[in-house]
């Protein structure tokens, strides 16, 4: 195997800085850079103690793959050898690792044995001068079970040491900034909020830690553990990783990683190897139980339980430990690939089944999506399903908990907020509706399987509502072909579920149909019907889709709409699907084949935008509350127009404003300070990561409006 090459030091201008490159919701997968390379989250930092080195660390870069770890300050500082050696020859010598290296401090020896020797400058100070990467400061450690006031102590006295800590850091070691709480919600919001704005005169922290926690994972309090971060994410800013102190098991990570944990640490793998415990997704297992192993791996390929138990005690606790790294290292792998194919909350549900414990966190997670509570946790949980793309490529699996997933939870909440009842019919009558058509047992594509009794309901009454009765609920025929109705997954007879009355009535009375008269049908075999009419129906079902797309995807007027479809033209593939819609013969936008929304063309991004009747978008500015704002703006600052304009991605930093309805993986425009038109594209973050964030992509354009200018 060929060695693996030492890292780059990131630019400096990069120092420290965190680049999201692909998220799910508030799931991301980043880059950190740091002076000994620039490593990938969501990811493990392995506890390495410098007194007993289970696994060599220059090993763990070569062999398995880590780009950083961490190592107690404390530890080497209160050795004499170790504290001389690393001010001497450096962290990275010492230890014989070249990728990025972390320290703690010493506050989780001051929780174990109740104080440390050292000041809160001294150990920064100490991090600073062994040239570690990214360093902790000295926060106070708040227990579960202190009092309020003892928590609040705690949080007051972690914040007085911040700024003092951020100034002995310097320019080059950046800092942890622990947050602190207890089971307060409000204590946990307070000390995020207080870290996440302390600055020195170089920087402010880098990274925040949710510190305290070690506890309640130990006791399995693992509801507790996510309320914790729900309630630190709340107020920490967006551009920082977050990182949950002391937590390693892979079981934990789909679910904290949903949440939006991006660093994790641990000493597990070593512990439990020397207790004969093996990690694995699903749990641990002890070895004197085992006669197969039941989840493999590299290094126990070719051994057996029986022949590890007949191991020296030296050389079980390796090929354990190797073991326990491997199956953390597959588990974060897996984690990154369903964030990728926006999977990450289907994989939190089948984790969420390997421990009563963690079942009941999750069962708890589902209320909180459902029925936010007040406070920081619910801000957190809605802040985390209005960062999900609504829409996805693929299939849905249908599942006991696919309702609750928050990309669905979003896409219904736009549902019952922007879509309206069409404001004419396709006879030119006007008026509320006379009926709802509701038509149940049909699969997908709705376009084929249904379209005749459509057409006829249409027929005998033109002010008729279609809708379509699905497993995950009653939608609009309007919007047949989105994500993720038209994709689920499941057995065929999931189609054939009916609902009672009462169910289609609640649903009903989400889209201001309460009261409307329901009339139920069944798809059932005939002749296709022909007439003059039926030309003209289809063209008011076309538009009606492009108008309820624009309207529920992109926050556009369906009056607003409807002037932008006036003379509608449409090209259609072979399965009858629109690919092109023109307005006044020139070519607007086309539905997306992939999951159902809409890719603007330059010309329809012109048209969108000439909609807009309030000023660019400025952040620390409030915008109208508006259910329809229009297609969402970020706003350029004056040196990156030209490069945006010519077609370049938007780069975060260069933003002077987004509008705060900003939805990642859908449509946005970009604009100069006077509104005018740059370029359009998808937009890859919400609007407070635009604000906040300095590095990577915000938009993904496509296509610039300055060409050839």
């Amino acid at each position: 195997m060929a060695e693996r090459a030492n890292p780059e030091p990131c630019r400096n201008q990069d120092l420290g800085l965190f680049e999201v490159t692909k998220r799910d919701g508030a799931a991301r997968i980043g880059r950190f850079h740091t002076n000994h390379g620039s490593f990938t989250t969501p990811a493990l930092l392995p506890v390495v103690n410098p007194n007993i080195l289970t696994i060599e660390p220059n090993e763990m870069w070569q062999e398995y793959g880590f780009e950083a770890l961490i190592t107690n300050s404390y530890v080497i500082w209160k050795n004499d050898e170790l504290r001389e050696r690393a001010l001497k020859e450096g962290i990275h010598s010492l230890l014989d690792f070249p990728g990025a290296i972390f320290t703690d401090s010493g506050t989780f020896q001051s929780y174990v044995y109740g104080d440390v020797e050292v000041s809160p400058e001294e150990i920064v100070g100490f991090q600073r001068d062994m040239g570690v990467d990214v360093g902790t400061m000295l926060d106070v450690f708040g227990r579960p079970d202190m009092s309020r006031e003892q928590l609040e102590r705690a949080v007051d006295e972690t914040a007085t040491r911040a700024i003092p800590s951020l100034e002995r850091a310097g320019g080059e070691l950046l800092l942890n900034g622990p947050v602190q709480g207890g089971l307060h919600d409000d204590l946990r919001a307070q000390s995020a909020q207080v870290m996440g704005i302390a600055e020195s005169e170089d920087r402010g922290f880098a990274i925040h830690p949710i510190g305290g926690i070690v506890p309640l994972m130990e006791q399995q309090r693992y509801r507790d553990l996510f309320r914790i971060l729900l309630a630190s994410r709340a107020a920490l800013p967006p551009d920082r990783p977050v990182h949950l102190f002391g937590c390693g098991h892979p079981m934990l990570f789909p679910m904290a990683i949903a949440l939006g944990a991006d660093l994790f640490d641990s000493a597990a793998y070593a512990i439990f190897a020397r207790d004969d415990r093996l990690l694995t997704p699903e749990g641990t297992v002890k070895l004197e139980s085992l006669k197969e192993w039941p989840f493999p791996s590299k290094s126990l390929s070719g051994s057996t339980p029986e022949k590890v138990r007949l191991m020296d005690e030296n050389a079980r606790c390796r090929i354990l430990a190797e073991h326990n790294l491997e199956v953390t290292q597959a588990e974060l792998s897996r984690c990154r690939e369903a964030i990728r194919s926006g999977t990450i909350w289907q994989l939190a549900e089948q984790r969420s089944h390997c421990s009563p414990q963690l079942r009941d966190a999750f069962v708890w997670l589902q209320d909180q999506l459902s029925e936010p509570d007040e406070g920081p946790v619910g801000e957190a949980v809605l802040s985390l399903i209005a960062s999900c793309a609504p829409l996805r490529e693929g299939g849905e699996p249908l599942g006991d908990d696919i309702e609750f997933r928050p990309h669905i939870l979003h896409m219904h909440a736009l549902l019952a907020t922007r879509w309206r009842v069409p404001g004419s019919w396709w006879d030119s009558s006007t008026g509320p509706p006379k009926r709802v058509v509701l038509v149940e047992g049909a699969s997908p594509p709705w376009r084929n399987s249904i379209m005749r009794e459509v057409m006829v309901s249409l027929l005998e009454e033109p002010r008729s509502v279609v809708m379509i009765a699905t497993p995950l609920g009653v939608i609009p025929f309007s919007l047949e072909d989105l994500s993720p109705w038209c994709h689920l997954v499941g057995p065929d007879d999931m189609w054939s579920g009916a609902y009672d009355d009462e169910e289609i009535r609640d649903a009903l009375s989400d889209f201001g149909l309460a009261g409307t008269p329901l009339t139920r049908i069944f798809p059932c075999e005939g002749d296709w019907i022909d007439g003059e009419k039926l030309s003209q129906i289809q063209e008011w079902v076309d538009r009606c889709s492009i108008v309820d797309k624009l309207a529920v995807l992109c926050s556009v007027h369906p009056l607003q709409s409807c002037n932008i479809t006036n003379r509608l033209g449409v090209r259609r593939s072979r399965t009858n699907r629109v690919i092109n819609v023109l307005s006044e013969d020139e070519h607007v936008l086309s539905p997306r084949l992939t999951d159902g929304g809409i890719s603007l063309t330059l010309a329809g991004a012109r048209r969108l935008n000439e909609l807009h009747q309030t000023p660019p978008p400025k952040f620390g500015e409030e915008s109208p509350d508006e259910v329809f704002s229009g297609v969402p703006r970020i706003c350029l600052i004056d040196d990156a127009i030209p490069f945006v304009g010519a077609g370049r991605n938007v780069v975060h930093g260069y933003s002077s404003g987004a509008d705060p309805h900003l939805i990642p993986g859908q449509p946005c425009l970009v604009v100069d300070s006077k509104g005018s038109l740059v370029a359009h594209g998808t937009s890859l973050s919400t609007a407070m990561e635009v604000s906040y964030m300095r590095k990577g992509l915000a938009v993904k354009v496509r296509d610039g409006a300055l060409k050839g200018e």
